[in-house]
């Protein structure tokens, strides 16, 4: 008797948590999707024939695939547009991501660690002042900057634009990191120092190696931040020894026309190293959930 009562009623809710789970994965996918579909336009848009990019209504699936569109970047001239000097403005953008990365992490980590460790005058008022610099736009720093730039001499020039992303994305990384640290239990930090480490060891060895989920995270922003910024870019520099691959779409740009595949196909090559960092970073934010857990 009870067996034929509980059975319909243990079927009933398993096949409701079995459809509920299968809409929230439709719903899940779907906001997937959505959120792929420009990027996936940019990608079918680089391999169309130029009749589908401007065709009405438009073209979804291309029907003939070509890379054509590649051709400008890679030094070979075509009827429509000269070629583009990529693997110059590749260059720059990866000189100025890696490094400006490099150094928003080194100041930005050490930063937030004193904030999250250490009690001195004025740390409130630093902290909301460094905070409060993220609320200023990148437009409005152009025209301030390129002055600037101009007196000292480091307009167009790759390290002092370098020098402008590392002030934009240390606030963000002090941030994130004095967030990290401050999860992390101060007494290990404590019996590290009983045991004779000092606070330089006892950051290295102890708290870091814990915080490099922090780490990864604000690496991710810092550097997707500067491969992808225009704004302060196309202020601060003007030849191609400085230009970064955002600034060289501009290369597609004519009086009368605008190459839309050959943006495209630039796009889709500065997509490539962003996804390829973000991977090989995330796999090192799961791994680091776990180091340092373990004392040997």
């Amino acid at each position: 008797m009870s067996k034929s009562t509980t059975s319909p009623r243990h079927a009933a809710a398993y096949w409701q948590r079995r459809v509920a789970s299968i809409v929230l994965d439709g719903l899940v996918w779907g906001l997937l999707i959505l959120v792929a579909l420009p990027a996936l336009w940019i990608v079918l848009t680089s391999v169309r024939n130029p009749i589908e990019i401007n065709s009405t209504p438009p073209v979804w699936i291309p029907r003939e695939l070509t890379l054509e569109g590649f051709k400008p970047l890679f030094g070979q001239r075509t009827t429509s547009t000269g070629s583009v000097p990529f693997s110059l403005y590749f260059r720059n953008s990866t000189i100025v991501a890696v490094g400006s990365t490099v150094l928003s992490l080194m100041l930005g980590t050490m930063a937030g660690y004193a904030f999250s460790r250490f009690r001195f005058r004025g740390r409130n008022v630093l902290f909301l002042g460094l905070m409060l610099s993220r609320a200023v736009p990148g437009i409005a720093l152009g025209l301030p900057l390129f002055l600037l730039f101009a007196r000292l001499g480091l307009a167009d020039k790759l390290w002092g634009l370098g020098l402008v992303y590392v002030a934009v994305n240390v606030p963000f990384t002090i941030w994130l990191m004095d967030g990290f640290f401050r999860e992390l239990p101060r007494e290990l930090s404590e019996a590290a120092e009983i045991d004779g480490c000092s606070h330089w060891q006892a950051f290295t060895q102890i708290s870091l190696p814990l915080a490099l989920p922090g780490l990864a995270a604000s690496a991710i922003f810092a550097f997707l931040a500067a491969w992808n910024e225009f704004q302060l870019a196309v202020v601060l520099t003007r030849t191609i020894a400085s230009k970064t691959a955002p600034v060289g779409l501009f290369d597609f740009t004519g009086q009368f026309t605008i190459d839309w595949r050959g943006m495209a196909a630039l796009s889709v090559l500065m997509m490539i190293p962003a996804v390829i960092f973000v991977l090989a970073v995330q796999r090192n934010l799961v791994q680091g959930l776990t180091l340092g857990a373990v004392k040997d």
